[in-house]
């Protein structure tokens, strides 16, 4: 079940995010970076992939220049309807602290392998090309670098 961790970590009648289900959205490819204040500011990216948000927490601002590497960090699927959440997760609550809309848009996927994804950002903040490769470091599968590809003409 895509959404089961999800479902477990949360109460979602004391949280009011959505509900975990799959589903699609009208063009099946949405794109959404929320500023998180958690414990700690992070940003958490939100690709749309298989009737879910495939997720990832990155612990600074996303990168704009091609010489900027982040790491990211995979967390679990959320529901699609996700993409369009902001408000404040009570404390006590998993993800507890404020969740806004740091960029929005659609994405086209151009390349996906099981260790690099490559897409198309088309966002009000973020805009061309883009890869997450699975990081070598750590032993952990979960860590990710996320980076702007250089543009031919950079």
């Amino acid at each position: 079940m895509p959404l089961e961790e999800y479902n477990k970590k949360r109460d979602l009648l004391k949280t009011k995010e959505p509900e975990g289900k799959m589903k699609k959205s009208n063009d099946g490819n949405t794109y959404v970076i929320q500023e998180h204040h958690a414990r700690n500011l992070h940003y958490d990216l939100r690709l749309e992939m298989d009737g879910v948000l495939r997720s990832w927490a990155i612990p600074k601002e996303p990168p704009k220049d091609p010489k900027t590497k982040r790491l990211a960090v995979e967390t679990e699927d959320h529901p699609v309807d996700y993409a369009g959440f902001e408000g404040t997760i009570p404390e006590g609550e998993y993800g507890a602290g404020k969740v806004k809309i740091w960029d929005s848009g659609t994405f086209e996927l151009i390349d996906r392998k099981e260790d690099k994804l490559i897409i198309r950002i088309n966002g009000k903040k973020l805009k061309g090309e883009f890869v997450l490769i699975r990081a070598r470091f750590g032993g952990d599968r979960k860590n990710w670098l996320f980076f702007k590809k250089k543009e031919d003409s950079e």
